[in-house]
């Protein structure tokens, strides 16, 4: 499966464009495409991405991921860099959405993101932006030991389905603090845990299970259930583990 690279121009006085890779090409075999934003500390071409963004390219889905501004720059200058505030994360990601939908031609478009991607795509449509659904893949509830601060007081001005990833020893969403939000949710949301992964899905040793194979079966759970948008079984919530 090839990948393509692309540039977003961005509306930014200190970086004019940001990289992307397109994954899976640009007419998607099922019909859906996904916009994959990463998290605040790796780029797109993270291990962890470049893992989801293959996996479902080869599952039938084309794929867009794409850097943040502030990543861009902290590549091109060779230094770590903290994400930009909020409202330019939203602008790029916006930016990021319209080359997609101009790029591929697909029935439906999905938002989705690991952890601080998730959550900037999670405002945008809780702000109006039409997708077919939200995939998060380690959605940060709150900041890890401060459970108080709650990141969800948007949730119920989502209207798409949302499709919850998390691991048990994830430190930024407490299980019981997850299922307390979901039903705020504006549209019906699944959430599905994997033993014994944290928040970037790494699992200890003495799991039996290795890293590669959690992430196999993350992509088989996104693919299944980007699969079902638009059925009935997408229109249902349900929980799964604990």
């Amino acid at each position: 499966m090839s990948t393509e690279s692309l540039t977003i121009p961005i509306d930014d006085p200190r970086i004019d464009r940001v990289g992307a890779l397109l994954d899976g090409g640009s007419r998607p075999p099922t019909g859906t495409a996904l916009l994959l934003a990463h998290g605040a500390g790796q780029p797109m071409t993270a291990p962890f991405m470049a893992a989801v963004a293959e996996g479902l390219a080869a599952r039938g889905f084309s794929v867009l991921r794409f850097d943040y501004p502030y990543m861009e720059r902290a590549a091109r200058e060779g230094r770590r860099l903290p994400p930009d505030p909020r409202p330019r994360l939203e602008g790029a990601h916006r930016l990021a959405l319209d080359v997609l939908r101009a790029r591929v031609d697909c029935e439906r478009v999905v938002l989705g993101g690991k952890s601080m991607g998730g959550r900037i795509a999670s405002h945008l449509v809780a702000g109006g932006t039409e997708c077919a659904g939200l995939l998060f893949l380690g959605y940060p509830l709150h900041p890890a030991g401060k459970p108080e601060r709650l990141r969800s007081g948007h949730f119920s001005a989502i209207p798409a389905p949302s499709l919850f990833l998390r691991g048990t020893r994830d430190r930024l969403c407490d299980a019981r603090l997850l299922a307390r939000v979901l039903p705020t949710l504006g549209a019906p949301a699944r959430r599905v845990d994997f033993e014994g992964a944290d928040h970037g899905f790494e699992v200890l040793v003495r799991s039996g299970r290795t890293h590669a194979e959690v992430l196999a079966e993350l992509v088989d759970t996104a693919a299944s259930w980007m699969s079902s948008l638009g059925r009935d079984g997408a229109r249902e919530s349900v929980e799964e583990g604990p």
